[in-house]
């Protein structure tokens, strides 16, 4: 069976970045499952995996804009920092969720002042070239409820709806 829409795949995989360093990996965890179409991995990995079957290697180089974006500097911007009173510990570096209009970003802390707290919503990988190492391990057909929920239930785990989908 080959990767296209509607496929439950699981892959393992390295991500590094331009430098050689290993950003993020599935290596010494569980392969990632995800639901190939719904826009669960960067539309440059699902691309160069459509088509491929279990046991295929992909090596492949992922530009910012079929990556996690290029950096918009318009995401970069000052709150208030009385809308961090319930952070008794407020450093640069820390990560929280951001809602907006359509959509949740994670963003985080980029500067402190006395009044006000500098915060950048673009991805942490955005504006990166990527190289992606990845090795195949299954592909199915997903479940009616996978296809309901839009993403896949790996392994028979306890299913909650929590499911942060980064890679």
């Amino acid at each position: 069976m080959v990767i296209g829409n509607n496929k439950v795949v699981t892959i393992n995989y390295t991500l590094t970045g331009a430098d050689g360093s290993v950003l993020d990996t599935s290596e010494g965890d569980e392969p990632l499952a995800y639901l190939h179409g719904t826009g669960s991995l960067v539309s440059g990995v699902e691309a160069a995996l459509e088509g491929k079957a279990a046991n295929d290697h992909v090596s492949l180089t992922v530009e910012p804009a079929q990556g996690y974006g290029v950096r918009d500097e318009d995401l970069v911007f000052a709150l208030p920092r009385t809308q961090f009173s319930n952070v008794s510990d407020l450093a640069v570096g820390m990560q929280f969720e951001l809602q907006t209009e359509d959509d949740v970003h994670l963003a985080t802390v980029v500067g402190l002042g006395d009044a006000d707290v500098t915060v950048d919503a673009n991805h942490p990988l955005a504006g990166q070239t990527l190289h992606f190492e990845i090795d195949v391990v299954s592909v199915r057909e997903a479940t009616a409820e996978e296809l309901e929920h839009g993403h896949a239930h790996d392994h028979g785990h306890a299913h909650g709806h929590e499911h942060k989908h980064e890679h």
